[in-house]
């Protein structure tokens, strides 16, 4: 079993990156970035590991970890000559992350501090680019980045090898278990070589007993450095916990918003939906916020996360997947809209601000759906949070602006998931349309009725005044056989209902004087156009009693 070594560290450093061993052109890459003095972990961890020592590192997030991993691994790179001399391409460096937010993060920094060393940077993560990843991995690269999913699929492609890599790196190695990759990382694991043959780093913001027996399994000489480990959160957040009901939450915070009036804020839930819900809502007060979630596609995310670093939006709502590895300057206020239900989340979710020494704001609000994890979070993170019940200003729900002063720009309702919508109207085929005086009601629209043309009580017989009361959406048709025709003169009696009608209407007519142009042409082509086979024409008086089909216009 490897041999471990612990070391708590408990109060800051002093010491400068000039004091250490690094080659010029890490000292380049460290000055570009603006770098002076190391971070606790930084002190404490590179020395080791310029050593040869394996790392497994705690420390609270936004504290240097990814700087500490990234100038040690381009320091033995530029100490030690290559060692594979194949033609299959072999990263030297192999980094594995969690989620793809945290591979580009680790790209990014590594471009920036290793700038001038002449290293080859490459990052495959899923959901975009998968042919140019594949070719640019096939060129060959020296620190390849990835997560385990996307790394296995070329792996098994035997696009890459990593029989002679010299430098393994797990970066948020607890996320791995927590989100199932664990068995995907050992099968990487076991392909490196072994232990003693190469360096190994494992950082993170907590080290579980699960995580350190991964480090004993696959580290040689392991080196545990734990920073504050008592303090698991940064003291420089100032946290609060508002006990509210699940209906006054959104209420409270757009009272919260208007009172901090915050810079750049990460609104953070559960679920998907409510992050929908929550985007939607703030949008209408005008606020520009975007949505970052689990199956929004990687280009909409990568617009998302530069609009915000860019400013060009002010609040992003996101779930748990953007708790892990942003790296944002200046984010000033993380709200909890939903307690996690992991106490880890919690952690990692507040360390988005007061990063690199700046302080920020983490304000919870507790429902009585998520309220159960708060005593679990308590004791993860080893002190009671301040909490308080809202008073009466933060229960007044502030005035929306009117909807012509809401920005769309910024704001793309494409980019969130769709809903259901509205349930269709029970029954009927009528058209459905949303109420002008309730929004959201749905309603049907009933086909016009039309008033029945009443006609003089002399000249319409009650037989036709009958037929004239029926529904006028839906007409009946007498039905007659194919000798309707024939047989209508020789029983006069039987066709006598259906004949007075046209009769009369006739007699009008030619008393009133001369018909309409419309029924002169249509007596001229010979009838009333549709009717069914063998029916006798209705238009067709004479015939209709004669039996002759002779039409009725040579009555005139």
């Amino acid at each position: 079993m490897a041999s471990s070594h612990t070391e708590h560290v408990n109060k800051q450093t002093t010491i400068a990156f000039a004091e250490l061993d690094l080659p010029e052109q890490v000292r380049r890459g460290i000055q570009d970035a603006g770098f002076e003095f190391c971070t606790p972990i930084q002190a404490e961890t590179l020395p080791l590991a310029l050593d040869g020592h394996d790392i497994a590192g705690q420390a609270q997030t936004g504290t240097g970890k990814t700087a500490a991993f990234l100038i040690a691994a381009f320091t033995l790179l530029l100490r030690n000559p290559r060692r594979y001399k194949g033609t299959e391409s072999c990263p030297r460096v192999l980094i594995i992350a969690p989620t793809r937010e945290l591979a580009m993060q680790i790209r990014e920094e590594a471009e920036l501090l290793g700038k001038h060393t002449g290293l080859s940077f490459h990052a495959v993560y899923g959901g975009v680019d998968y042919h140019k990843q594949l070719d640019r991995l096939r060129e060959g690269v020296d620190i390849l980045i990835g997560t385990p999913g996307r790394l296995i699929d070329y792996f098994k492609q035997h696009v890459f090898t990593l029989k002679d890599t010299e430098v393994l790196i797990v970066d948020e190695a607890d996320r791995m278990f927590d989100m199932g990759f664990i068995d995907d990382l050992r099968y990487l694991v076991k392909r490196l070589p072994p232990p003693e043959e190469r360096s190994s780093f494992l950082y993170s913001a907590t080290l579980s007993y699960r995580v350190l027996e991964l480090a004993y399994e696959h580290m040689d000489n392991v080196h545990r450095v734990a920073i504050d480990e008592e303090q698991v959160t940064v003291e420089r957040v100032e946290q609060m916990v508002y006990h509210v009901g699940v209906y006054e939450k959104m209420t409270v915070l757009l009272t919260l918003m208007a009172r901090e009036k915050p810079e750049r804020t990460l609104v953070f839930v559960n679920t998907k939906s409510a992050a929908r819900h929550v985007a939607l809502k703030l949008e209408r007060y005008g606020y520009r916020c975007g949505v970052l979630m689990g199956d929004l596609d990687q280009k909409k995310r990568i617009r998302m996360l530069k609009g915000f670093k860019d400013r060009d939006l002010e609040i992003l709502v996101a779930t748990d997947v953007a708790s892990r590895g942003l790296h944002i300057d200046a984010v000033t206020h993380v709200f909890n809209y939903d307690l996690p239900q992991d106490p880890e989340d919690y952690v990692h979710r507040i360390g988005r601000t007061a990063r690199a020494g700046a302080s920020g704001k983490a304000l919870s609000l507790a429902c009585e759906h998520y309220v159960y994890s708060l005593e679990s979070i308590e004791e993860f993170i080893g002190m009671r949070l301040p909490h308080c019940f809202p008073d009466a200003e933060l229960l007044v729900m502030p005035p929306a602006p009117p909807r012509s002063a809401v920005s769309l720009l910024d704001f793309d309702e494409n980019d969130l998931p769709k809903g259901r919508g509205p349930r269709p109207a029970p029954g009927g085929r009528g058209r459905q349309r949303v109420s002008p005086r309730r929004e959201g009601t749905i309603i049907r629209e009933r086909p016009p009725t039309h008033e029945p043309s009443v006609a003089p009580a002399s000249s319409v017989p009650a037989s036709s005044e009958a037929s004239q009361d029926q529904s006028p959406r839906k007409r009946r048709r007498k039905r007659s056989s194919s000798k309707a025709g024939g047989d209508a003169g020789a029983s006069a009696p039987v066709g006598e209902a259906s004949s007075q009608a046209p009769r009369a209407q006739g007699a009008a007519e030619t008393a009133g004087g001369e018909a309409p142009a419309h029924k002169r042409r249509r007596r001229r082509r010979g009838g009333s156009g549709r009717r069914r086979p063998g029916e006798a024409n209705a238009g067709e008086g004479g015939g209709a009693e004669t039996g002759s089909g002779a039409p009725a216009g040579g009555e005139e």
